[in-house]
């Protein structure tokens, strides 16, 4: 997990290659066969002639490891919220959205013109409070969370939004996006959620996004979410990349664990809590600070970046690290090290 920056070297510890797949032989030699046998695009939305054999074969992979009925993809994780919320949903019905949800599910829920009401962070009870009180006004519900939160870390209280849902009559929508292949469940995520949205540019090492749930709601997709009905589809290159990378991380679950089990070396050297997930916020609050040690940090040999607003909400500035399979013991070690001379809780 190196990148070339100003002539120099660093260990990057901001990227969203959770598992280094983005760079793994079997991946590349995949996107390049694909785009030798299909050309380098698709051509055309998916709709009309740019629907090219490989999208069945990465649908029916992506169901299964959700267990769900069928899956859809489309052109990013981004045009599959913005695409699916929409669908679903219109002026007369409801929707309950964490408050940290990603800026692409908040597209597709202005774009729905239901009325929104926003759940305090991760609270169950907070939900079920909006939903005694608004969901027998309103025709359909939907209640919209992610598996793993892009800027936090945490993980979303899946099992109890799900029963809260059942009760009230309403759909669980739950974006994967950073939970995919590095995020391991009691139970796979279509025993949970109703609908499961996600990304193919993260562990996957490709592009691309995709829902998956029910049979019903992927054909009814199929024809009603405008983002995938006026897109041009994935180049094949994209979508045969996604199927090598998901074959690669299945083989070996150890491999998928590894960048949690990083995350939790790099905390246990700071003395910090565990971490949920391979993303580790460092909070600084300011952003001054948070640029101040994202430099540093740059002079000691790695990039990690800083978020600031709008990103994340004022006074929350940190930076953000993710941990890779792509890492070794000896770069965390080092990062720990760095950090702990620049920073402290």
């Amino acid at each position: 997990m190196r990148i070339s920056r100003g002539g120099r070297t660093l260990v990057d510890f901001s990227s969203n290659d959770a598992l280094g797949l983005a760079r793994h032989p079997r991946v590349i030699e995949s996107s390049a066969a694909a785009a030798r046998e299909y050309g380098a695009g698709a051509t055309a939305s998916r709709l009309v002639s740019g629907n090219h054999p490989l999208f069945a074969h990465l649908e029916a992979r992506l169901a299964a490891h959700k267990e769900t009925e069928a899956a859809l993809v489309v052109g990013s994780g981004w045009l599959a919220n913005a695409g699916t919320v929409p669908a679903l949903i219109g002026d007369a019905d409801l929707v309950v959205v964490d408050a940290l949800a990603h800026a692409s599910l908040m597209a597709g829920i202005g774009l729905s013109r239901a009325q929104v009401v926003v759940m305090r962070h991760n609270d169950v009870e907070d939900a079920a409070r909006i939903l005694e009180q608004r969901r027998a006004s309103c025709g359909r519900c939907l209640v919209i969370t992610e598996s793993v939160f892009s800027m936090d870390g945490d993980r979303a209280p899946l099992e109890a939004l799900a029963s809260l849902c059942r009760t009230h009559d309403a759909w669980l929508l739950v974006d994967d996006a950073h939970g995919f292949l590095v995020s391991p469940m009691a139970a796979p995520l279509g025993r949970v959620a109703d609908i499961v949205t996600g990304t193919l540019s993260k562990a996957s090492g490709s592009y691309g996004g995709s829902v998956c749930g029910p049979a019903e709601l992927i054909e009814l997709l199929t024809s009603r979410a405008r983002t995938l009905v006026y897109s041009t589809g994935l180049p094949p290159s994209a979508v045969a990349a996604a199927l090598a990378a998901i074959d690669v991380a299945l083989g070996e679950t150890s491999f998928m664990s590894r960048p949690h089990c990083l995350a939790a070396r790099f905390c246990r050297a700071l003395s910090l809590a565990a971490p949920a997930s391979h993303i580790v916020p460092l909070h600084l609050g300011d952003e001054a600070r948070a640029l101040e040690l994202m430099t540093g940090l740059d002079d000691d040999g790695f990039l990690a970046v800083a978020i600031r607003p709008p990103t994340v909400p004022a006074g929350t500035s940190r930076v953000r690290l993710s941990f890779s399979a792509g890492h070794s013991d000896d770069d965390v070690d080092a990062l720990a090290a760095a950090v702990k001379r620049r920073w402290r809780p």
